[in-house]
């Protein structure tokens, strides 16, 4: 017992900043002190929380956005479920929590957390919205899976709207200058961009009602959300907790990820390179997080891998929480340092592959049957494994995890509205605004063509009607002179007499 002791202390204990995620298990008994950590210089080396539903992923989920806001670094939520707005209220200790904590030996103390409410759609919330200009060619393309040919259409209308100055706002803005460059803007827009083929304009105009019917039409738009106010402390230091409340979203998977990857790109652009630093400047926790790549194309994956990659460089971790690790591509997996695996379910003999897969993902250790224990480990409890400071990973470990400090259940109406009312941000961005942009442009020249169309068509038809004014009769026309027969005749004998008598004086005789 005491090498297992010594090999988890070492494990995990860090120079640095660090968050306590429970305490480890060895035999069926928890380990009293012997607890289990992650180092917050590695945070921003992705993580993922696993397990099937009801094995406590949620409460793993709210003790680390706890600890890290505790700690000065603002969380994001993607809060699928409904469940987590709790964290905005302080939790009520039991006798089950502080006899957990005392097995532990970690104190254990109640308190409410500085919570952010967002949305996307409908529900209560201060509403995140990307104009279509801030999504760019290449995203929207990637979203509508367009193919080479069309997504060059969409290029060419993005640019096209630049060099005009059309703002491109929303979607209605962007079907408007679709329908302008292939109807009456046409002949306007062939000579400087080229022809635009209708069958690909309606092919792209398709697949925009496609993601307008799952909503994002209310995604797109003004006043567009800034990734800053991720950041937001409050007067202690702590990092708020921003929830984005999707609980109507599990229908609309291709808004969903439409969002998802928007957001990241736009965190990707806007902050700074960071590298790892002590401590990360935001995590990222997506829930259900199989709704962004179940149905997601070749190409959308790939945007998502670069961008799991990259993004790290930003001082930004992302964490996905799904009930099997196989959910996430195996591209994507291979990012994630930090691993909570909560117990899985062995129903069906496709469970159990399942579950054989899952247990090769972790290190290999001389304590634990890895297959056997995934199926029996108890509610509130997981297998461990982060990475060091020095980015190799921790050994595996059982662990007894912490209780969160917040209500473990979700606010009430009343609760909500109290919530919105003494919200920084809900006045900035749930005013809704519909300045004059490429619709109304579009709409204005699209009137002025079809009016000049309609006055020529008129006239025309004017011309047509008027009744045709009689023919004026021609003057009988003068015969010239040598046509008369009498100026005729005398004209030929008058010549023939002077030919004679010029003849006569040439001394021409006549015989």
């Amino acid at each position: 017992m005491s090498k297992f002791t010594d090999e988890i202390t070492a494990g995990y204990t860090f120079s640095g900043g660090s968050i306590t995620l429970g305490a480890a298990i060895q035999g069926g008994e928890c380990q009293q002190g012997v607890l289990v950590k992650a180092p917050l210089r590695t945070f921003n080396r992705h993580g993922l929380i696993a397990g099937a539903t009801g094995t406590g992923k949620t409460k793993t989920l709210q003790n680390i956005s706890e600890s890290l806001s505790l700690n000065g670094v603002p969380v994001l939520l993607m809060d699928i479920k409904g469940d987590l707005s709790g964290l905005a209220k302080a939790g009520e200790p039991n006798p089950t929590i502080l006899d957990r904590h005392a097995k532990m030996g970690i104190p254990y103390s109640v308190k409410a957390m500085p919570v952010e409410l967002y949305t996307i759609s409908s529900d209560k919330g201060a509403r995140m919205r990307a104009t279509v200009s801030e999504f760019g060619p290449v995203l929207l393309s990637k979203i509508l899976e367009l193919n080479d040919t069309q997504a060059s259409v969409v290029s060419l209308v993005f640019k096209i709207c630049d060099d005009n100055q059309w703002p491109l706002l929303d979607l209605k803005d962007f079907n408007k200058v679709l329908q302008y460059v292939s109807g009456d803007g046409k002949d306007a827009i062939s000579g400087e961009y080229g022809t635009v083929s209708p069958a690909t304009v309606g092919t792209i105009s398709r697949k925009i009602i496609e993601l307008e019917q799952q909503g994002a039409e209310a995604f797109f738009g003004e006043t567009s959300f800034d990734v800053n106010d991720l950041l937001r402390k409050d007067s202690e230091g702590n990092g708020f907790i921003s929830i984005l409340r999707l609980t109507d979203i599990q229908s609309k998977p291709k808004l969903f990820s439409t969002f998802m990857l928007s957001l990241l790109a736009e965190i990707y652009q806007n902050f700074p390179e960071q590298g790892d630093a002590d401590k990360p400047k935001l995590v990222i926790f997506i829930d259900e997080a199989h709704l962004i790549f179940s149905e997601a194309s070749k190409a959308l994956l790939n945007q998502i891998e670069s961008i799991v990659k990259l993004i790290r460089s930003k001082g930004v971790g992302l964490f996905f929480v799904t009930q099997i690790p196989t959910d996430i591509p195996d591209a994507v997996l291979g990012q994630l340092g930090m691993k909570v695996q909560h117990a899985l379910r062995a129903f069906t003999a496709k469970d159990r592959q399942s579950i054989k897969l899952t247990s090769q993902n972790y290190p290999e250790t001389t304590h634990y049957d890895v297959e056997e224990l995934l199926t029996s480990i108890g509610i509130g409890e997981a297998l461990v494994t982060v990475l060091n400071e020095k980015g190799m990973p921790t050994p595996l470990v059982h662990t007894m995890l912490h209780a969160p400090r917040s209500r473990m259940g979700i606010l009430s109406d009343t609760e909500l509205d109290s919530l919105m009312g003494s919200s920084q941000v809900a006045s900035k961005y749930n005013q809704e605004i519909d300045r004059h942009s490429a619709f109304e442009i579009l709409s204005g020249r699209m009137e002025e063509i079809q009016q000049e169309k309609q006055a020529e068509t008129q006239a025309k038809e004017a011309a047509k009607a008027a009744p045709k004014a009689p023919a004026a009769k021609a003057a009988p026309k003068e015969k010239d002179w040598y046509e008369n027969p009498m100026v005729r005749t005398v004209g030929n004998t008058l010549m023939r007499e002077v030919t004679r008598g010029l003849l006569g004086a040439l001394g021409f005789r006549r015989r």
